[in-house]
């Protein structure tokens, strides 16, 4: 079951906002909204000692933190969690009661993204049949995109396809992640083919890249205080483990999919969101765009194994890194104060 908590970085930039530096906050060039899918609210201090300057430490210096923050429906899976945050409404209005649920018309079960209507553009029939058609509300970023005659442009990436496609609403464009191909894919809902900066994206084999190397701590074992040893019963194996402990052997043969279990799942996301920014010339027209993008592997990684876990703490000082680097790209490609994170 995929859980989503939101704090300061799972809300980034949705309904509180928070500013880059923008002297001119009414009409930034671009809005970033990210969800850190399962990250828990005590990360941002649990590990604040390790963290570098300018990922977490400066969305919390020069962001707004909401700390009074109340989930009020049950459960919080990832896709009325990311629906939640895009609609500011729940799950009884916007209709996405959860990753999946029974329907009483048909007698199955349903999918959350699930439209066989459509089909797969760039991947396999199963991975890309999906759209927002079963959200009942509108986005904000759907009401972006009206209240600007379709001046405003809207993309979502993720490696989750409820994490690209309902943040996205019905009005944006969303990719996401196929197990079958290594590939970030979409549907005929959106268009009849990828566009040409995604298919150069996926020209790289990125997933191959990453899935040809073993999963090491990015600092030395001892320095992990914040978890428990590496050797315990909560966590779980990969396949061909015979103990959870680093350095964890990545194995291309197992699929594709094994890139979502991992941290460099992260670093691919926010490749393609880099490419997508650059190809798609976001923060550069007359109107405010905005991209979402949300970090599906910080969820599979939480449920392998578990919050105090050094493979968690990990996997939060390498995101600092990514952070770090993602606003560093955004203050050169937009403008330092031009865009909303």
């Amino acid at each position: 079951m995929k859980r989503i908590l939101l704090s300061l970085l799972c809300f980034t930039a949705t309904s509180s906002l928070a500013l880059a530096g923008n002297p001119d906050p009414d009409r930034p060039k671009l809005v970033v909204g990210l969800v850190v899918d399962q990250m828990r609210w005590d990360y941002l201090y649990k590990f604040y000692d390790r963290y570098g300057n300018d990922g977490f430490r400066r969305l919390m210096r020069d962001g707004f933190n909401c700390e009074q923050t109340f989930i009020n429906y049950i459960p919080s899976y990832t896709a009325p969690g990311h629906t939640c945050v895009y609609t500011g409404s729940v799950p009884a209005i916007h209709g996405i009661a959860g990753n999946e649920w029974f329907d009483n018309h048909t007698g199955k079960y349903w999918y959350c993204t699930e439209d066989t209507a459509v089909l797969p553009v760039g991947g396999s029939r199963l991975a890309g049949r999906m759209s927002p058609r079963n959200l009942l509300t509108s986005t904000v970023t759907d009401e972006l995109r009206l209240a600007t005659n379709f001046g405003s442009r809207v993309f979502g990436i993720a490696m989750k396809d409820r994490g690209s496609i309902l943040p996205a609403g019905h009005l944006g464009a969303a990719y996401w992640y196929d197990d079958s191909t290594g590939n970030f894919i979409s549907s005929t809902y959106y268009s009849e083919s990828l566009p040409g900066w995604l298919e150069q994206f996926n020209n790289r084999r990125l997933a191959d890249s990453f899935l040809s190397k073993d999963w090491h701590p990015l600092y030395p074992a001892a320095t992990y205080r914040q978890s428990l040893p590496d050797n315990n019963r909560y966590e779980g194996l990969f396949p061909g483990e015979v103990t959870p402990v680093f350095p964890h052997s990545i194995n291309r043969k197992n699929g594709y999919g094994m890139l979502r279990r991992i941290p460099a799942g992260n670093t691919m996301t926010l490749d393609a969101a880099r490419s997508c920014l650059r190809g798609e010339q976001l923060g550069k027209g007359k109107f405010t765009d905005f991209l979402c993008i949300s970090l599906s592997s910080t969820d599979y990684i939480g449920h392998q194994y578990a919050p105090d876990a050094m493979e968690v703490e990990d996997t939060y000082l390498r995101l600092d890194r990514e952070l770090a680097s993602l606003l560093k790209f955004l203050d050169e490609h937009v403008g330092k104060g031009q865009y909303l994170f």
